[in-house]
């Protein structure tokens, strides 16, 4: 110590401020680009991070959405499926139905107008439907027998100018 006292004290406080000066200048300056030579390594690295994360979003961005599709087409398919299910379920109950005579028979006496031997069939029809069509015998075609229906179509192709 007793060494820099001696060599400071040659030179005028002028030249010691300025000689301090420059090395605490140098000092900052070494400190700065050290920290400066960090922060461009770390922006550096940043910067291929984020590269990295938008390549990475990019390159899932098309099977993310096309696994969203297909989830949403499966959940169609499988409402389809039980639809056609209980639609299945039901035409088995109305197939279980129609192995039964009696309800063959009721349904063919309803939409038909089936009668058994020895009974009488009559058609009643509301005088007050307001239906302007009325054919034979006051009955529409629809509140008629099928078979009379099907005589009529034949007789009106026989006479093709009416």
């Amino acid at each position: 110590m007793a060494g820099n006292r001696d060599r400071f004290s040659t030179f005028s406080t002028a030249t010691r401020l300025k000689e301090l000066g420059e090395r605490t200048a140098a000092h900052v300056y070494r400190s700065q680009s050290r920290r400066h030579i960090r922060r461009s390594r770390l922006t550096g690295r940043a910067a291929l991070l984020v590269l990295v994360l938008c390549t990475l979003v990019v390159a899932l961005a098309y099977p993310m959405r096309q696994y969203v599709s297909q989830r949403s087409e499966i959940a169609d398919q499988q409402r389809a499926a039980d639809h056609a299910r209980k639609r299945l379920d039901q035409l088995r109950d109305e197939k279980a139905r129609w192995q039964d005579p009696a309800y063959a028979e009721q349904q063919a006496r309803r939409h038909l107008h089936f009668l058994r031997p020895g009974e009488v069939g009559y058609i009643m029809t509301d005088p007050g439907s307001g239906a302007a069509e009325h054919r034979r015998g006051g009955q529409s075609g629809s509140d008629r027998p099928w078979y009379s229906n099907v005589w009529d179509g034949v007789d009106k192709a026989d006479r093709p100018g009416e």
